[in-house]
């Protein structure tokens, strides 16, 4: 453990793995419980267009990324406000459009090749000091905003009917988880890749659901798990030369099936 740390970019991996970590306990418990998952999947690969863009305009493809997303969240979050029964078409549709659009752009980017698996299944250990930056930053966010909206955000997510009854503003809510979700899904991206986004959110979240009922200690002990699982699958890639972002879902898929199991016994 004290080689990995003496290197400066498995000190960023490691630093970087905790940071998203936390967004995922708290987005992902959210995403979760409110049966989202799905969506964050359509962001996820939607969001490949935004990388596209910006390679192929020249600037920062973590800003192209966080500015798609956030664009197909609202438009999402819109359209399945305005009518429940499309949401799987159109999440399909913004899906295939999103890594239709983005694999286009990067082919006609003149004089620049993209490692196009360094995005589907991440590249924690080429993650630089802003990307850390911007990980810490999404976590403060993300944390001043759920203390801020808790009770809200468990109103809506337990019964979203009761809550408008209540004169909660849900569909202001509702597009601030889905944004909020987007944002999540860029950070994560850079760990885990986005083909494996929805298993970051989602596995951590659902063990910690078995443990807790409580939507806040829910988030804590998803971000825990979470956390674990990038330390230990770094170590495993480390140690085995295998790809980082596969190996810490991979340790987070058996973990998740020992749960199961050990559950229904």
């Amino acid at each position: 453990m004290l080689e990995i740390l003496s290197m400066n970019f498995m000190q960023n991996a490691l630093l970087s793995g905790i940071l998203v970590s936390v967004a995922c306990g708290i987005i992902g418990s959210l995403v979760v419980i409110n049966k989202m998952g799905f969506i964050a999947g359509g962001i996820a690969h939607g969001a490949y267009g935004g990388i596209g863009i910006a390679f192929f305009l020249g600037f920062s493809p973590l800003l192209g990324a966080s500015a798609f997303s956030l664009l197909l969240a609202i438009i999402i979050a819109y359209i399945t406000l305005k009518d429940k029964n499309k949401i799987d078409s159109v999440i399909g549709a913004i899906w295939a459009f999103g890594m239709a659009f983005g694999i286009v752009l990067i082919d006609l980017t003149p004089g620049y090749n993209v490692d196009l698996m360094s995005y589907l299944f991440g590249s924690i250990l080429t993650v630089s000091d802003m990307d850390i930056l911007f990980m810490l930053g999404l976590d403060i966010f993300f944390i001043a905003i759920t203390t801020l909206l808790y009770r809200q955000f468990v109103a809506i997510s337990f019964d979203m009917e009761y809550a408008k009854l209540k004169g909660i503003r849900t569909n202001f809510l509702y597009y601030v988880m889905v944004c909020m979700m987007a944002l999540c899904v860029v950070a994560t991206i850079r760990v885990v890749g986005l083909i494996l986004v929805i298993a970051l959110l989602s596995i951590a979240p659902l063990i910690a659901a078995g443990f807790t009922k409580r939507l806040g200690s829910m988030m804590v002990l998803a971000s825990i798990i979470s956390a674990i699982f990038c330390i230990l699958g770094l170590m495993f890639s480390y140690y085995y030369d295998l790809t980082s972002g596969a190996s810490i879902i991979l340790i987070a898929s058996i973990c998740f099936f020992v749960f199961a199991f050990l559950k229904r016994v």
